[in-house]
């Protein structure tokens, strides 16, 4: 894709989902998100009344008289998009690829964030951080990360959510709001994003193709792991075949959602050939 073509694009894109974040998603945004982190303002002496669990013990030893810490509500959020890269968003059989998918979204959270003065980042990653762009404020700087999502060419093509988890909480020092848009073809990631989620807040966007859920029936037919490069042949018309893959499927969704729920992490399915404005909307009235 060249540039002119892809410039094309993100216009399009932009036109799309600047809209959409406008006219739709910019209330509920702010009710979901605003608010709802507390910073730490001051420490001012001790009243009569004052939670004891807000005493500065430090502060308190070094005047030897009591001294609490005062927070604020913040009203600046920090919003950071972690974006999977990795070669399973090539897919798709209907409306769009995942990583389509992805882009799109994307674009509607990050104009969402700027809508709401707030700062945006993206870490974007495979089985290794492909690429980190900082939370800035600014059309300029959605507009990159628009470019980035739509057009990005990874250096490698598995999936690690734990080092993509990890590296969220080594670079980004305070709490911020981070969105996963991934297919979540990966199952080691339940620790980390426990631990993501006790000092950031975390919500899953599981993108998938309705042929993620079942496999057509087209006679034998040559199948290739993205990520992995590995090829098999399979007879799809097989019932024993098409009855296990549907189990593993299921199997697969009941591990990721019950890692989300022990974990506290919000999260919403969207299907590349449906409508996501309707599921994104119900996601941030729930929170």
């Amino acid at each position: 894709m060249d540039t002119s073509e892809i410039l094309k694009k993100v216009r399009r894109i932009e036109i799309k989902t600047k809209g959409l974040s406008k006219n739709i998603f910019a209330g509920e945004y702010h009710s979901a998100f605003k608010g709802r982190g507390m910073a730490f303002s001051e420490v001012r002496e001790y009243q009569y009344g004052d939670d004891v669990r807000s005493i500065d013990w430090n502060v308190t030893a070094r005047f030897n008289h009591p001294y609490v810490k005062i927070f604020e509500e913040e009203r600046e959020l920090t919003i950071m998009l972690l974006i999977d890269v990795s070669a399973s968003g090539n897919f798709g059989t209907i409306k769009s690829l995942k990583k389509e998918l992805a882009t799109e979204i994307a674009a509607v959270l990050a104009f969402s964030t700027i809508q709401n003065n707030d700062k945006v980042g993206a870490i974007f990653f495979s089985d290794k951080i492909e690429m980190f762009i900082p939370p800035q404020k600014g059309r300029k700087h959605t507009l990159r990360i628009i470019r980035e999502t739509l057009d990005f060419k990874p250096q490698s093509k598995g999936t690690d959510l734990n080092l993509a988890l990890k590296y969220l909480n080594n670079i980004i020092k305070k709490r911020c709001t981070a969105f996963i848009l991934s297919d979540f073809l990966d199952n080691g990631f339940s620790d980390a994003i426990k631990l993501a989620n006790k000092k950031h807040d975390i919500i899953a966007l599981q993108l998938y193709d309705q042929h993620d859920e079942f496999l057509p029936a087209v006679g034998d037919l040559m199948v290739k792991n993205a990520e992995t490069g590995s090829e098999m042949w399979i007879d799809t018309s097989s019932a024993r075949y098409q009855k296990a893959y549907i189990k593993w499927w299921i199997e697969h969704n009941k591990f990721i959602d019950d890692v989300f729920m022990r974990s506290g992490v919000d999260f919403v399915k969207l299907r590349t050939d449906l409508d996501y404005v309707k599921p994104l909307l119900q996601l941030f009235k729930r929170r």
